[in-house]
C-alpha cells in the first residue's frame, strides 16, 4: 500500500511539473520570454507561486526547462520525419520541411524559444536547443554526402548556417508576414526547404524526386 501511494506522489508531481512548463509555452506563445514569470505561469497553472518556486527556483531555472521541453519534442518530430523518407536526401529535406511547418505554425512561441533577445542566462539555455537543431540537420548533409547525394562540403558550417537562414526567413524580424492559408504556409515551407537544398548542393530537388511534401500539424498540436 505505500509502494501505490509512493507511485501517486511521483504521478502528481510530474504532473504539477508538465501543468507549469506547460503554462510557461503558453505564456511565451502569447507575449515572449518578457512574458514567463513565476506569478503569471503559477496563475495559468492554477497553483501557487510558492509551488512554481519549489519546482524552479528562478525564471532562468524554468526558462531551460521550457526550452528543453520544446527541444526535444521538436528533434523528435524533425527524427520521426527523416525515419519515414524513402532515402538519405529526402530525409534532409523532410527534416527541414518538418521544423519550417512547425516553427511557422507557432511563430510568436518559435521566436520566444530560439531568437528574441532575451538576458544573458535564459539566451544560454536557447543556445543549446540551436545546437541541437545544427547537429540535426548536420548528420543529415552527413548521411547525403556519404550516399553520395551531395558534394562534399563541411557539414557543420553548412548546417549552422541553414539553421541561421531558416529562423530569419520563419520568425526573424525580417520574415514577411504570417500566411493565413495552409496552402500559403505550405508554398513557404516547400520554397525554404528548396532554398536549404540548394544551398547544400541540390539545384534540381523535383527532378531528382526528393520528397518535399509535407503534413502541417494540427494547430492543437503540441509542437513550437
Amino acid at each position: 500500500m505505500a509502494y501505490r501511494r509512493t507511485e501517486n506522489v511521483v504521478r502528481r508531481l510530474a504532473a504539477r511539473h508538465d501543468a507549469i512548463v506547460s503554462a510557461a509555452c503558453a505564456a511565451a506563445a502569447e507575449g515572449g520570454m518578457a512574458a514567463v514569470q513565476i506569478a503569471p505561469v503559477a496563475e495559468r497553472a492554477g497553483i501557487a507561486a510558492g509551488t512554481v518556486y519549489r519546482y524552479f527556483p528562478s525564471k532562468t531555472e524554468l526558462v531551460a526547462e521550457l526550452v528543453a521541453a520544446a527541444s526535444e519534442r521538436e528533434i523528435g518530430a524533425m527524427r520521426r520525419a527523416a525515419a519515414a523518407a524513402p532515402g538519405p536526401l529526402s530525409a534532409l529535406a523532410a527534416v527541414i520541411a518538418t521544423f519550417a511547418a512547425r516553427a511557422l505554425l507557432q511563430r510568436r512561441l518559435s521566436w520566444a524559444l530560439i531568437g528574441e533577445p532575451v538576458d544573458v542566462e535564459s539566451d544560454s539555455a536557447r543556445l543549446a536547443f540551436r545546437r541541437a537543431l545544427a547537429a540535426e540537420i548536420e548528420g543529415r548533409v552527413q548521411a547525403a554526402m556519404s550516399s553520395g547525394h551531395l558534394p562534399e562540403q563541411d557539414a557543420a558550417l553548412a548546417a549552422a548556417a541553414l539553421v541561421g537562414a531558416l529562423l530569419e526567413g520563419l520568425v526573424g524580424p525580417l520574415a514577411p508576414p504570417a500566411a493565413n492559408e495552409p496552402t500559403q504556409t505550405r508554398a513557404a515551407v516547400q520554397m525554404l526547404t528548396l532554398l536549404a537544398l540548394r544551398a547544400v548542393g541540390v539545384v534540381d530537388a523535383r527532378a531528382r524526386g526528393v520528397v518535399l511534401q509535407t503534413a502541417l500539424p494540427a494547430r492543437d498540436d503540441d509542437g513550437v
